[in-house]
């Protein structure tokens, strides 16, 4: 028997899909009903359409990490380490998008990748997962609106914490709202973002060709010097060039961090079986493309001695795309590229919250938090994880602090370093338990609605990719005369923040590692009849470019 929604829109048992009779192509089944907390079902809506998917996809991939994180890591690396490296972890992150995408699609589960570590390897696991990772990005919340009040610092001497006040509310008046502004939100803050880029793209070709003001060509100039490789800190010779491409290494991944959160939108997607697989297939190519290219050019149009690159500025003034500009006599275009690094912040901290509530609402879903932490609202909307994960957001002004204030808020991020590194390792693993488990019950994954290619090698990879990454994360502090012991706890402190909590739960819980011949393979999918095609077919040239775009 279906109870009666209270006025929070929260039912104790089970749950009726709100229809939405304004999508084009997909409707929810207004009949369709599923047991709340049974196999990771919460009462969520879906209203995110597939091209609202494929845009989270682009926001999570694309941020300040392209735009200013890029130029440190050159600095440490030369063109050939830059690009070498954002080629391998591009390749590691594809591997995770294949095995994490096939069980969104299968199980479009709330926040999907706590559920997944309780379900495929040990609940104590997926508890600690879900710690972790909604720490990672609830406390990003803050380091991204204190990033955008030192952006905004480019232009005027405002106060930081009017900037911080004012990104905050933004941030959970859109997150307060029917998820399908969430994903509107995102659509915009993508479409900013990657027409910043191409903008890039063609003013960096431009500017190599010798099509700038000054009007001078570069072309492969800094390959050959100073060199495709830099020496490390002053270390010459193949072992400074190999440490400044594992430093640029690092540093790639901590920027490949967030694509993998397009699948968690699998929950409130009206199409999951769809979208999922593509953007699995086309989000992962696209944001390797943009950061592949972008390391190119980079290599093309500015110097890694560049004392701008290394600055700390934060905003555009670090940026590499922004010194060639600059140095080309080029002088209204890095208020136009900063403007967008800003959309890039405020849109990351819009993100974070969300997938911070997420990850909440998991929880309660596996009865690892009270139930009063997944209501929600006649839109679908889990007010009280929104506002759960937003309250780290004011921690930010302590950034604006001197002394401890100012050193507790490093700490804090410090805390979340690797914390996606892990859970990317540990989404791996839990692929690799679900395909052992379909492979002992004698269950073909012809039975799926997508299979991911090159399964369970991708896994592998990805897994034992991303462990290796963790690992070397703080490697510079091994290196002769260079060991900190605050920067050794900062590097790796991660690793028993996401260990210590299963511990605790398995001791407690006296929880089992899930074998595969008992592993739950079928509980969480979607029923016949829940997500109601609609027929609309594509058959004009534009409704197939406007499919494959989307």
């Amino acid at each position: 028997m279906t109870h009666d929604m209270d006025k929070s829109g929260f039912t104790d048992d089970k749950v009726q899909p709100a229809p939405n009779a304004d999508f084009d192509e997909y409707d929810v089944n207004p009949k369709a009903e599923f047991e709340l907390n049974v196999g990771g079902r919460a009462a969520l809506q879906r209203r995110l359409r597939n091209y609202q998917v494929t845009m989270i996809g682009f926001c999570s991939g694309i941020g300040t990490g392209l735009f200013v994180g890029t130029g440190s890591a050159y600095a440490k690396a030369g063109p050939a380490g830059l690009l070498l490296a954002y080629i391998i972890v591009g390749g590691v992150l594809w591997c995770v998008m294949q095995s994490i995408a096939e069980l969104a699609t299968l199980f479009p589960t709330a926040g999907s990748f706590p559920h997944w570590a309780t379900r495929f390897v040990d609940p104590a696991v997926g508890f600690s997962l879900a710690i972790s990772y909604g720490y990672c990005y609830t406390i990003a919340i803050a380091s991204e609106v204190s990033a955008a009040a030192v952006i905004v610092s480019y232009w005027t001497d405002i106060t930081p914490a009017v900037v911080i006040t004012i990104g905050l509310v933004l941030i959970l008046a859109i997150n307060l709202m029917s998820v399908r502004f969430y994903g509107e939100s995102e659509v915009i803050g993508g479409a900013v973002k990657v027409l910043c880029f191409l903008g890039l793209v063609v003013v960096s070709i431009v500017i190599t060709a010798g099509g700038g003001p000054n009007g001078e060509a570069i072309g492969f100039r800094f390959w050959n010097n100073p060199g495709p490789w830099t020496d490390y800190n002053g270390i010459t010779g193949p072992s400074g060039h190999f440490l400044g491409f594992l430093s640029s290494f690092v540093n790639a991944s901590f920027s490949f961090i967030g694509v993998e959160c397009v699948v968690i939108t699998a929950s409130e997607s009206v199409d999951p079986h769809r979208a999922i697989p593509k953007a699995a297939r086309r989000v992962t190519y696209r944001i390797a493309f943009f950061y592949i290219l972008g390391a190119l050019l980079i290599g093309l149009i500015v110097d890694p001695r560049a004392s701008a690159l290394v600055s700390g500025s934060d905003n555009a003034n670090s940026s590499p795309f922004v010194i060639a500009i600059s140095n080309a006599g080029i002088n209204a275009l890095p208020s136009i590229v900063n403007a967008c690094i800003l959309v890039a912040a405020w849109s990351a901290g819009n993100s974070y919250c969300w997938v911070g509530s997420r990850m909440i609402v998991a929880m309660t879903t596996d009865h690892q938090l009270p139930q009063f932490f997944g209501r929600v609202n006649k839109h679908g909307v889990p007010y009280v994880a929104v506002i759960t994960a937003w309250l780290f957001g004011p921690l930010a002004y302590l950034s604006l602090g001197t002394g401890g204030a100012a050193q507790a808020f490093t700490w804090l991020l410090n805390l979340s370093t690797v914390a996606g590194l892990i859970a990317w390792a540990t989404l791996c693993f839990c692929y690799i338990r679900f395909y052992a488990a379909m492979k002992k019950q004698n269950v073909s994954r012809d039975t799926i609605p997508w299979k991911a290619p090159l399964q369970p090698y991708a896994a592998w990879v990805g897994f034992i990719g991303s462990t290796i990454i963790t690992l070397v994360a703080g490697f510079p502090v091994f290196l002769k005369g260079n060991w900190n012991t605050s920067d050794f706890v900062a590097s790796y402190v991660g690793i028993p923040i996401f260990i210590v909590p299963i511990i605790c739960w398995k001791l407690w819980h006296r929880t089992k590692f899930e074998r595969a011949a008992n592993i739950d393979l079928w509980s969480g999918r979607l029923q016949d009849g829940e997500i109601m095609p609609h027929e609309n077919p594509h058959n004009s040239a534009w409704r197939k470019f406007v499919d494959w775009l989307f």
